[in-house]
């Protein structure tokens, strides 16, 4: 169990299309585990392997219950075999950090997955949950959320996250210049 690097766009591994998991077995299990302990330290509520460079199609998310306590829910080769409506979600990603924008998703879906012992599972799911399923499936298929969007708000939400990593980089750089300064003092 590690928490590992999350992948920024634009790092051309997220535009990767991941491949079938042929068995669950402990390296599958151990990316499971890794993902929820990056997942969770981000903090985020969906991680998919494509994220972390890993191209298989295991995704994990934790969209908490009712009353606040950790569901974690991990999918091996997961896969949307009903859709019924539309919603809009305003949604972030751990790997376009610091932007969010509202997305059109089917409101319910049914996916049908394998669980982290292999075992084939079937599920419902709607609102946040259903939304998480969607997005972290994208990820698995090359797709960011922005891809989603038209034309010109895709743009524009490229360019403030542009704007925001370049806001970082400055901060980072300022506390890298102070950072001799105190160890001298």
């Amino acid at each position: 169990m590690a928490i590992r690097e999350v992948l920024t766009w634009p790092d051309a591994r997220l535009l990767e299309v991941a491949s079938d998991v042929p068995r669950v077995d402990d390296a599958v299990r151990a990316l499971i585990d890794d993902l929820f302990d990056t997942m969770y330290d981000a903090p985020g509520v969906g991680l998919a392997a494509t994220q972390l460079g890993v191209p298989w199609r295991v995704v994990v998310l934790d969209t908490r219950d009712e009353a606040g306590q950790k569901t974690p829910l991990a999918l091996v080769n997961g896969r949307i075999v009903e859709r019924e409506g539309t919603i809009l979600w305003r949604e972030g990603c751990l790997s376009l950090p610091g932007i969010t924008a509202e997305v059109e998703r089917s409101a319910r879906i049914t996916v049908e997955y394998l669980d982290r012992d292999g075992q084939p599972q079937r599920l419902e799911a709607e609102g946040l949950k259903a939304v998480c399923i969607q997005h972290e499936l994208d990820h698995l298929d090359g797709q960011l959320y922005v891809d989603r969007l038209g034309r010109l708000e895709r743009k524009a939400t490229l360019l403030e996250y542009a704007e925001v990593q370049a806001e970082e980089a400055a901060e980072r750089a300022a506390d890298d210049a102070i950072a001799p300064q105190r160890s001298a003092s």
